[in-house]
């Protein structure tokens, strides 16, 4: 499942940097995260690593975006031309 990041944002910064995937950018009051890009870094890490960086505890599972590991490893492997 794809992450969001609540309203509770306080537009920090630190979790932009940290995604591998790109999927994390600053929307008109908050960040916000691409759920077509977001792969909990499935792939990459072994946790999201803007919910480790978070300092106020945001970012939760995006209940509109429902994937399993084996949708998120996919769309990995997509957006990383691995096959």
């Amino acid at each position: 499942m794809a992450l969001m990041i609540t309203d509770e944002c306080i537009n920090c910064d630190v979790c932009e940097p940290e995604c591998p995937n790109g999927a994390i950018s600053q929307g008109d009051e908050i960040y916000i995260i691409d759920p077509d890009k977001c792969t909990e870094c499935v792939g990459h890490f072994d946790t999201p690593q803007c919910i480790e960086v978070c300092p106020v505890d945001c970012i939760i599972k995006d209940p509109n975006h429902a994937e399993t590991q084996d949708q998120l490893l996919a769309k990995f492997k997509k957006l990383t031309g691995q096959s």
